[in-house]
């Protein structure tokens, strides 16, 4: 374990008051990062095979842990290596898994593609800059604002899929546009520090 280098943020004073008391003191950041990597197949069989309300409720539960387990990370002082590294590879997996799912059947391959192509850069260029620059690779604000961004996008075509309402597929392509500007940003600011 190492010390915490991120700072607590308001969100995370939202969650330690509300939601960490109900988490057992056994429960560490990783393991919430380990029940995100092992929801991840349960989500997809969900939405593959058209259970589309079980699924979408499961990746809302697997996205919101997210916050959930940097909340604890942060307040805690519980930031791990292992965290640093793996907890990012989790979110990317659950996004990447239900836009490829998702979004490329009710918004387009291209969107999906161009989605999962950032997303695999973001991941191939962090892991490059730990193992042979040796630089910090623990979320900024840019990254962030990404993964809001496309919780919440998928988040909206989800909803659409449960109440076809093609509002929720207008905000959906907003979002997820966002996070694609969000996402070169990112690849901008890693590449600076």
């Amino acid at each position: 374990m190492i010390s915490p280098n991120s700072k607590v943020t308001i969100t995370d004073k939202i969650i330690a008051t509300t939601i960490l008391p109900l988490i057992p003191s056994f429960v560490t950041p990783n393991h919430i990062t380990a029940f995100r990597f092992a929801s991840i197949p349960f989500v997809a069989y969900f939405l593959t095979n058209g259970f589309f309300k079980t699924g979408t409720v499961l990746f809302v539960i697997s996205a919101f842990s997210d916050a959930v387990d940097g909340a604890l990370a942060r307040t805690e002082g519980k930031i791990t290596e292992w965290g640093k590294m793996y907890d990012p590879v989790a979110d990317k997996l659950l996004i990447g898994i239900v836009v490829a799912i998702v979004v490329s059947k009710f918004l387009g391959r291209e969107l999906a593609f161009i989605i999962i192509f950032l997303e695999l850069w973001i991941v191939v260029w962090a892991f490059y800059r730990k193992r042979f620059l040796h630089h910090d690779i623990s979320a900024k604000k840019v990254g962030k604002i990404k993964m809001i961004l496309q919780s919440f996008g998928v988040g909206f075509v989800l909803l659409f899929v449960v109440w076809p309402l093609p509002v929720f597929l207008a905000l959906a392509s907003w979002l997820l546009y966002g996070a694609i500007v969000f996402a070169v940003l990112s690849l901008f600011v890693y590449k600076s520090i």
